[in-house]
């Protein structure tokens, strides 16, 4: 595989997410940022890279426009996200569960939550895996940090029922 397989730079379509507060906004960068320091990222077909991603959400699916960075365009790939609802869900309630158990909580009980929730997070990096098959290669930390976005997409306003 070439060197150059990977996002130069990863853009959100704001328009085709529901509003943002300033935190979710802060999550979206931080996800974008960590992705963007080390990914694996080869659209099938493509010789060449580095690639320019634009997501976007258009009904219920994620939407990768992929181009190169010098500007050339490549395929659109989009997967559902409805097999991904659970996961994120389950994903949010323990986070919120660890973040809870680091104030009152014994060691042994947050590590065994941080556990659970990583166990969480993998299986949604393997269903990312699964749903970019034949569309797109991504080695699994790139998957896990796609993830992490797609969370970050996800997240709801405080308060809203998830």
């Amino acid at each position: 595989m070439s060197t150059d397989q990977y996002i130069v730079e990863l853009n959100i379509d704001e328009d085709s997410l529901p509003p943002a507060s300033p935190d979710m906004v802060h999550e979206r960068r931080v996800a974008i940022f960590d992705l963007l320091e080390e990914n694996v990222f080869h659209p099938a077909g493509s010789d060449a890279g580095p690639y320019i991603v634009k997501l976007s959400l258009r009904d219920n699916k994620l939407v990768m426009a992929i181009s190169r960075s010098n500007g050339a365009p490549r395929d659109d790939v989009s997967f559902s996200l409805t097999p991904f609802r659970r996961v994120i869900k389950d994903y949010f309630m323990i986070c919120e569960s660890y973040h809870n158990a680091i104030r009152t909580a014994m060691p042994a009980q947050i590590e065994a939550i941080d556990m659970g929730r990583r166990g969480l997070h993998n299986e949604g990096s393997r269903m990312l895996t699964d749903s970019l098959r034949n569309k797109v290669e991504v080695d699994f930390q790139t998957s896990r940090r796609l993830f992490t976005l797609l969370c970050a997409l996800h997240r709801r306003q405080a308060g809203e029922a998830g």
